[in-house]
């Protein structure tokens, strides 16, 4: 028997908000979309699910730090974007001896961190 990863799911509670910040301003590639959920990065073995928040379990993991941390190629333009685009830091971008980081909320208060390493 195998077990492989399928995906990560960070819940949201308005996927056409989740798709602009996703997709539009933070720019992961769209693998998928259902009227429920939005999956990025094909190609991969592993997804980033975005979903709608439907039950109160779910609900109640909506604005919370994810655990979830991104590698950008060019942290500092992307991060520049993002502030543009009106995304909040809940950590701003900062240099420390093993690279750059920074940890940006959703339009949910999802947490996320970035890092150029």
């Amino acid at each position: 028997m195998s077990v492989t990863f399928k995906n990560i799911v960070i819940f949201v509670t308005d996927l056409v908000r989740a798709k602009t910040f996703y997709a539009d301003l933070l720019g992961l590639p769209i693998a998928g979309q259902s009227e429920m959920l939005i999956e990025f990065f094909p190609g991969s073995q592993t997804t980033l699910g975005v979903s709608l928040a439907l039950n109160d379990e779910a609900r109640s993991l909506v604005g919370r730090h994810t655990g979830i941390t991104l590698k950008a190629e060019n942290i500092i333009s992307l991060c520049e974007k993002l502030k543009t685009g009106g995304i909040k830091f809940a950590e701003p971008l900062e240099s420390s001896p093993w690279g750059k980081m920074a940890v940006i909320e959703d339009f949910d208060g999802n947490l996320i961190a970035l890092v150029d390493r």
